[in-house]
């Protein structure tokens, strides 16, 4: 195993701190370590020095961009904390004769579980009418994962049963134990590499967001940064919805906070 100095680690620190905005803790030093040796390997390089400096070479943006990917905590599954898809529920049945496409942006995809939860409940609640799902992820290997929407079975257990029969199809022979997405599902889903901690491109307004469980990783600058940076994209009277372990006291005081991680744009 190729060791890692203190000052290698300061640097990769400093790496991913300006490219994504995430603050790695000292103890995230073996997780570096674990998951970029192997580029070490691939880039016949001897010290994370020499990647580092592959990396700030502007020579290889693949590379750079595998690094990011890396780096960054892709943890998720179907219907994660289950109120926010209750509010999504009523937001959407209440929206109906509006008039216009009803939008839902999962800011922080990952593997696209938490988009396609939300297009069930857009489906069953909509049906064929008009809406819209936007996902986006600053990992380019997650997103790949997200639009084929192929995941195992034990990944599953959350989605309801009639959704289950509904919106997704068991895999047979070779794709025993896995699951696809409904293709006609998949198709109202849209995803899109976004950094959120650079300025937005233009999305277009939503009527909820959900940033769950990824601010953790920010620090207070960052977060408030990146509430600036969704706020003009909520629409008035959309749901902001963030992880159960987050808070936006003290980042952001346009937002009235209705429940525990759930807030409104007055």
């Amino acid at each position: 195993m190729i060791s890692i100095s203190e000052k290698e680690f300061i640097q990769f620190q400093r790496f991913i701190f300006d490219a994504a905005g995430i603050t790695l803790s000292a103890s995230k030093k073996p997780l570096v370590c674990g998951r970029l040796e192997k580029r070490l390997n691939a880039n016949q390089l001897r010290s994370y020095s020499d990647y580092l400096n592959l990396l700030s070479s502007g020579k290889n943006p693949a590379e750079t961009q595998i690094a990011i990917d890396l780096l960054t905590t892709n943890e998720t599954y179907f219907f994660r904390e289950p109120k926010h898809f209750d509010l999504l529920r009523q937001t959407a049945s209440a929206s109906r004769g509006q008039g216009r496409p009803f939008r839902v942006w999962s800011a922080a995809s990952s593997s696209g579980e938490e988009a396609y939860s939300m297009a069930m409940v857009l489906s069953d609640v909509l049906q064929d009418g008009p809406w819209e799902i936007f996902g986006s992820d600053i990992s380019t290997r997650v997103l790949e994962k997200a639009r084929q929407g192929h995941y195992p079975l034990s990944r599953t257990t959350n989605i309801p049963q009639p959704y289950l029969k509904r919106f997704c199809l068991r895999g047979v022979g070779p794709q025993d134990g896995t699951l696809l997405i409904d293709p006609a599902l998949r198709r109202r889903v849209r995803f899109e590499q976004i950094n959120l901690n650079n300025p937005l491109p233009n999305v277009g307004n939503f009527d909820v967001i959900f940033l769950r469980n990824v601010m953790i990783y920010f620090s207070n600058e960052t977060k408030q940064q990146i509430i600036q940076r969704l706020l003009p994209t909520l629409r008035s009277g959309g749901y902001l919805c963030i992880g159960h372990s987050e808070s936006l006291n003290g980042i952001c005081d346009k937002l009235k906070a209705i429940a525990p991680s759930i807030y409104q744009n007055p």
